[in-house]
């Protein structure tokens, strides 16, 4: 083939520098069942505008988030994003340098890295923050892997409220250092102890407040009793607006905070690219995943910016590094600075104020059809409900009568029991009393 120009000895000499004996030695940490055994099934040949014809066609199958009454979450929120904020991350200040060594060139990117840091610090009530991580997920198994360098443990326990994803993640990394992890099952009704899985051995406790069912969680108690056995706590928050409304982690005993970012400045986007979010006490900064950027003056006394406590060594020589991802979503983080900082403390705890008033009344809509149950008695913009029935197969009923009405838990979750008859249900600033009204409406006509 012309656009392969290596040999079966070009390939055959690269494979024995790199010590392996095939090109799927390679892969040999990618789980076997995951791997594909033979080709997709596609055409292997198509004209350009067969491909849109057909991708098109198929585009047209979904039901868009804007199209209809949309009750989604699980991590991945629809708010309202100003138009300035697109706007202004195309500017030029900030259309420097993806990676900025060169502080002298990179002044515009380096100074929102610092205001970002600035503003997530704040809203986790930590004392330092990173330049964003690649998402919360990730962000959340890199703060398991600081919390093994910091107590020189190995073992984590993951709260049974943590989003299966996130669980996912941190089960992946965990396996390739070859370190324990105890994952407590499910609790949609807020009865696990996972105060009693603390030991001796325990590096962190990982607890997600709201957690992926909706419920508010206090972690002092949980703090307290980490810090007793000597664990680190760490904070997961997949909601970043309910910071608005709620006590901050940091203020209840967290010592490394971790946060999808998405809900500010960050469009659904079919799933990403999202931004993640990091922060601990300082005096861990030197065990924290990510860049760091800290102001500084230049030769004639001039404020600026520079990347510090950072050697190139984080960046290349990944044995060395505290973090192998490697990468910020840097655009990410900058349309997170920009719209917070257009919503400021007041506009912020209003927006959050708003989010919880919409899921209230949405909570009473649907409590009020016959056989559906409310679950989460606490909860910020997300609850989850039980119905009679399979909680899937009524959410594809709902979006034939026009209502996208969240994610049954089942499906985060498909090796879990019990899990088949909950929705897990959100509202956001963008859903109008009409909405609520329909999905109701829905709800009943499809129960009946």
């Amino acid at each position: 083939m012309r656009y392969l120009p290596l040999s079966d000895a070009d390939r055959k000499a690269m494979l024995s520098s790199v010590g392996v004996g095939s090109i799927d030695d390679l892969f040999a940490d990618i789980p076997e069942e995951v791997r594909l055994t033979e080709l997709i099934d596609l055409p292997r040949k198509a004209g350009e505008m067969d491909v849109e014809r057909q991708l098109g066609a198929m585009a047209a199958k979904n039901t868009a988030a804007s199209a209809v009454p949309f009750f989604v979450g699980c991590g991945a929120y629809k708010h309202h994003i100003p138009a300035s904020v697109d706007h202004l991350i195309q500017r030029s200040e900030f259309l420097t340098a993806y990676t900025p060594y060169q502080p002298e060139v990179s002044q515009g990117t380096l100074q929102y890295l610092f205001e970002f840091q600035t503003q997530v610090a704040l809203l986790t009530g930590m004392e330092v923050a990173n330049a964003s991580m690649y998402d919360g997920s990730t962000g959340c198994g890199e703060a398991v892997l600081m919390a093994h360098r910091v107590t020189r443990r190995s073992k984590a326990v993951l709260s049974g409220g943590l989003h299966p994803q996130y669980r996912d993640v941190v089960h992946t990394l965990c396996r390739l250092t070859e370190e324990p992890v105890e994952t407590l099952p499910p609790d949609p009704t807020g009865s696990e102890d996972i105060i009693a899985a603390i030991d001796e051995d325990t590096a962190c406790v990982v607890v997600q407040t709201p957690d992926v069912f909706g419920r508010i969680r206090d972690l002092a108690p949980i703090a307290a009793a980490a810090h007793e056995k000597g664990a680190l706590l760490v904070a997961v928050v997949t909601e970043i607006v309910s910071l608005g409304a709620l006590k901050p982690p940091g203020e209840m005993g967290a010592d490394i905070v971790v946060a999808e970012g998405q809900s500010i400045g960050v469009g659904l986007s079919f799933g990403g690219p999202y931004v993640g979010l990091l922060a601990t006490r300082e005096k861990y900064i030197r065990q924290m995943p990510g860049r760091v950027c800290g102001e500084t003056v230049d030769a004639d006394g001039k404020r600026g910016f520079v990347l510090t406590l950072s050697t190139r060594e984080q960046h290349i020589r990944r044995e060395k590094a505290t973090s192998n991802i490697c990468t910020n979503s840097g655009l990410c983080a900058l349309a997170f600075t920009i719209h917070l900082s257009l919503l400021g403390e007041a506009g912020l705890m209003r927006l959050a104020r708003i989010n919880h008033e919409n899921a209230i009344a949405l909570a009473d809509a649907l409590e009020s059809v016959d056989g559906v149950e409310l679950l989460t008695t606490a909860f910020f913009n997300e609850f989850t409900i039980r119905v009679p029935g399979k909680a899937a197969d009524i959410l594809e009923s709902l979006v034939e009568k026009g209502v996208l009405g969240g994610v049954p838990a089942s499906r985060l979750a498909p090796d879990q029991d019990g899990l088949e008859d909950l929705i897990i249900v959100a509202a956001t600033e963008v859903n109008t009393a009409e909405d609520r009204h329909a999905y109701a409406k829905a709800l009943k006509e499809v129960l009946s």
